[in-house]
C-alpha cells in the first residue's frame, strides 16, 4: 500500500466535501472517522492478502485454495 493510498482512505473516510488544506501534516479524526478509515485499510489489506494467496495456489487442490481463501476474508471480519 503506498503513502497515496492511504491518503486517498483518509479522505474517504472523512465524508467530507474536498478542502484546500488537505495537504496539511495534521489531520483530527474524531472516533467515527478513525472507524471507517481502519476498515477501509483492513480491507484493502485482506484484498491484497486474498490476491497474493490466490496467485501462490495456483494449481493447488482446489479445497486446500478455497479454505485458504475463506479463512482471509472470515479472519478480516467483525
Amino acid at each position: 500500500m503506498t503513502r497515496e493510498d492511504i491518503i486517498r482512505m483518509a479522505r474517504e473516510a472523512t465524508k467530507e466535501a474536498p478542502r484546500e488544506d488537505w495537504n496539511s501534516t495534521a489531520w483530527v479524526f474524531g472516533d467515527e472517522t478513525l472507524e471507517r478509515f481502519a476498515a477501509l485499510i483492513a480491507s484493502a489489506e485482506r484484498n491484497r492478502c486474498v490476491a497474493r494467496a490466490d496467485i501462490a495456489l495456483l494449481g493447488a487442490d482446489i479445497t486446500l485454495r478455497d479454505r485458504v481463501l475463506k479463512a482471509i476474508n472470515i479472519t478480516g471480519q467483525t
